[in-house]
């Protein structure tokens, strides 16, 4: 019923529920009164989809009308079912009441799903406290405002509070995307506002406060044009496109400074003096034309390159050189047409009254000057600054050379959540899987960043970044878990979230390994994820040979330092029971395979009947 209330609020794309136990009419039949009426089982489960069913049969006309015709229909209730004629023995009827219990009421478990605090232990038994529970993922419409969507959400689930939701029945969120990127965009927001405040502020101290702010009318003017751009390509606003326009930032002043700078050296020289302002802004954004435009297309052909590239990473970074490379375009553009318009104007006033003629050096020139000059006139000295140079630039390489810096596409990001994914041999119980599973959250929970956590053994955590590309979200089955866990938020714990990842990961690696467990610790990925870090793949002709070269490179990579999380997709070997078809036999009392199987099928309580039925039912 929840679930079909946030189905009707705008901009809820799908629903899916996960957990729980769902009505059903489970009809079990009685072996033995099947053998003393003689009927068949597979005759019983045809009989009872036949008698569920409702089809269209076609029409007849009835003078001017035309009357439709439809066979069959749907079993209401658990009377209805049990009233289902399934045979006559010794001339009476045969019900199915008869012959089976019908039971209405929950379906059989196939799966659990377990809400768990972190730091909650039972006082008797020192066992983690867990609570059943269903998860009721939701995700948005194509191109709608997340935060918008989920603070409408959590409005339909407040008013269903006390109606369709008890007073006794706890709701959680337990992963809001929404509100993530509320704080990514709100701290890239800040950092935009802080580097613009921190450039207006240099140029301050640099050229004065009336330079900066012809410079700070450029930074709006090429950030606006920048999103307009986005917009037009069909970028939407988030946190890679709000990284490029930080990054853009400290490159799209370049040119506005280097006019500002020029302008204000050409009022300052004496030989202009008395020359019109107008002709001297001209003259002086023409005397740096061609090296502005040099320079700005020597960036473009720096990061436009990046626009190229394949794969997840190519759609994942594109905004970031398209981005730069329209910045740049534009603070061209600027530096060329608004920058010495706004120069002339907030500057003429002090050049006429004299403020801008000839001055003294400031300290600045000097300290240049002191320190260029030896290295111009003499040769030797000039050899040697560039000799270290070239030391201190082979010094940075070697560091990566030799591992002191690490380097990588993208840095880890500081989230809230990661994922335990565990796999147990195949054949085993969902029981003995959820006990494995339980020990292990159980583990997690004793963590102090540990906030909550949420159980799935049997199904899968609701889709997430990772799951897109690993398919986490085909899990299914009795030997398979995961942990969704909840950390606290980062501004109240000293630990990034890798580290603790590290950290829990050397921590629950024995139990699980005790428990014949195999784990995985998930986190979530600061760039498009991928199937895994490394991935060999064993071709060949023979079965036998390959399983025995992927079990050596499984070893090879399990004794590698730095590797963790290994495993491999080869099923586990079980105990298997096989039914021998007696072709010939079978053939004098008049059955055939099939009919076997699906008697075997009904008997191993494999294949369930599902009533479809109205409303009523």
């Amino acid at each position: 019923a929840v679930e079909d209330e946030v189905k009707q609020v705008a901009d809820v794309s799908e629903t899916t529920l996960i957990g729980g136990q769902r009505r059903q009419v489970r009809v079990e039949l009685d072996a033995g009164k099947l053998t003393s009426y003689q009927i068949d089982p597979a005759h019983v489960l045809r009989t009872l989809r036949s008698a569920n069913r409702q089809s269209r049969a076609g029409s007849f006309p009835a003078g001017d009308e035309s009357v439709l015709v439809e066979t069959g229909g749907f079993l209401g209730n658990v009377a209805e079912v049990g009233a289902v004629v399934v045979g006559v023995h010794a001339g009476q009827l045969v019900y199915l009441r008869d012959i089976a219990e019908i039971l209405d009421g929950p379906e059989e478990t196939d799966a659990y799903v377990l809400f768990g605090r972190g730091g909650q232990v039972a006082s008797d038994a020192g066992n983690l406290i867990e609570e059943p529970a269903v998860t009721l993922a939701i995700a948005k419409r194509k191109g709608t405002n997340a935060v918008d969507v989920v603070a409408d959400v959590m409005r339909k689930v407040e008013m269903l509070r006390g109606k369709l939701i008890p007073d006794g029945v706890e709701v959680t969120v337990t992963r809001d995307y929404g509100r993530t990127a509320r704080e990514k965009s709100d701290e890239l927001l800040f950092h935009m506002a802080l580097a613009v405040v921190g450039v207006s502020l240099l140029i301050v101290v640099v050229l004065g406060w009336r330079e900066a702010g012809v410079v700070a009318v450029a930074i709006p003017v090429t950030l606006a044009l920048t999103l307009a751009t986005f917009f037009l390509l069909g970028f939407t606003l988030n946190r890679v496109t709000l990284f490029a326009l930080i990054f853009s930032i400290g490159i799209l002043v370049d040119d506005p400074i280097v006019d500002v700078e020029n302008v204000v050296r050409h009022f300052r020289l004496p030989e202009n003096r008395g020359r019109p302002l107008k002709e001297l802004t001209v003259t002086a954004v023409n005397e740096v034309r061609s090296p502005l435009i040099l320079a700005t297309l020597t960036v473009i052909a720096a990061v436009l390159p990046m626009a190229f590239v394949q794969g997840l990473m190519g759609p994942y970074m594109r905004p970031i050189p398209v981005g730069a490379t329209a910045a740049m375009l534009f603070s061209m553009t600027v530096a060329f047409v608004v920058t010495p318009w706004a120069a002339y104007h907030m500057l003429r006033w002090h050049a006429r009254h004299g403020e801008h003629t000839a001055e003294k050096e400031d300290w600045t020139t000097r300290a240049y000057r002191r320190v260029m000059s030896p290295m111009i006139r003499r040769p030797l000295i000039g050899i040697g600054f560039l000799a270290v140079i070239t030391l201190l630039l082979a010094g940075a390489i070697a560091l990566v050379m030799v591992g002191a810096v690490k380097v990588k596409m993208l840095p880890y990001d500081n989230k809230s959540e990661l994922q335990v994914i565990i796999d147990m041999d195949e054949g085993t119980t969902l029981e003995c899987t959820t006990n494995v599973t339980r020990s292990l959250a159980n583990q997690l929970s004793r963590e102090p960043e540990v906030l909550n956590y949420q159980v799935y053994a049997g199904t899968s955590a609701p889709y997430n970044f990772n799951g897109l590309v690993r398919h986490y979200f085909l899990r299914r089955g009795t030997n398979m878990a995961d942990i969704q866990v909840n950390l606290i938020p980062k501004e109240e714990r000293d630990l990034q979230s890798h580290d603790i990842a590290k950290r829990i990961r050397e921590k629950i690696r024995a139990l699980a390994e005790s428990c014949g467990a195999k784990i995985k610790v998930a986190e979530v990925p600061p760039g498009p994820p991928v199937l895994a870090t490394v991935v060999a793949e064993i071709y060949g002709p023979d079965y036998a040979e390959q399983i025995g070269i992927a079990r050596a490179v499984k070893t090879m990579f399990r004794d590698t330092p730095g590797v963790v999380d290994v495993d491999w997709y080869v099923e586990a070997d079980q105990p298997r029971l096989v039914f021998r078809f007696d072709q010939e036999k079978a053939a004098l009392s008049g059955i055939n395979a099939g009919q076997v199987e699906e008697v075997v099928r009904i008997t191993e309580a494999v294949s369930y009947t599902h009533l479809r039925a109205h409303e009523t039912l």
